[in-house]
């Protein structure tokens, strides 16, 4: 009998679930339509929903995981949100009082078709956005992210935390410089 995710040690999800990128898919913008539309109508009170991550950005490599980042109004309680969400297929990974991440898609064969990770937080906790935006608008530190990407991908391919920590200095740096171009665009 296979064993549950639940049931799998990290090293056993890494293997099954291992670092991947391939090159932009123009489908993973109609993935995000369809997402956001059935999240829109399942999911109250969303006061923004945003495709983030790297299959938002048409020119790079990209894991094919579709990240999604709702914010609701302050006036309301993350936790509240689990239940709904769960509902509709998502496994909460994470919690804390200010941050709730949810991943569809994993299964114990691997990935299905369609994989999501949708973020869950207070408006205005939306760094994403800026750093989403600058990679859009400066192509040179986009190609400069996927290339760094790319040598990570490899060294950590069944190592999801040292892959994503490897990035955080060049993510936050870039997030910086966006934060202060955009000022208060979010």
């Amino acid at each position: 009998m296979e064993k549950k995710l639940s049931e799998m040690s990290l090293e056993e999800l890494w293997k099954l679930f291992p670092i991947y990128l391939t090159e932009h898919q123009p489908y993973w913008k109609e993935w995000y339509t369809d997402e956001e539309s059935f999240l829109k109508n399942r999911v109250p009170k969303i006061e923004r929903i945003s495709h983030i991550g790297s299959t938002a950005i048409n020119s790079i490599y990209a894991k094919p995981i579709i990240d999604i980042l709702v914010e609701i109004s302050k006036d309301y309680c993350l936790s509240d949100y689990k239940e709904v969400i769960v509902k509709n297929g998502y496994t909460c990974m994470s919690e804390t009082s200010d941050r709730l991440s949810f991943n569809k898609g994993y299964t114990e064969e691997g990935f299905a078709e369609r994989v999501f990770h949708l973020h869950l937080r207070y408006i205005g906790d939306n760094d994403e956005l800026y750093f989403r935006d600058y990679l859009i608008e400066h192509a040179n530190i986009a190609i400069e992210y996927e290339r760094m990407k790319l040598k990570l991908w490899k060294k950590y391919e069944f190592n999801r935390d040292d892959y994503t920590n490897s990035k955080t200095d060049f993510i936050q740096k870039y997030t910086e410089k966006a934060k202060l171009e955009y000022g208060d665009r979010y």
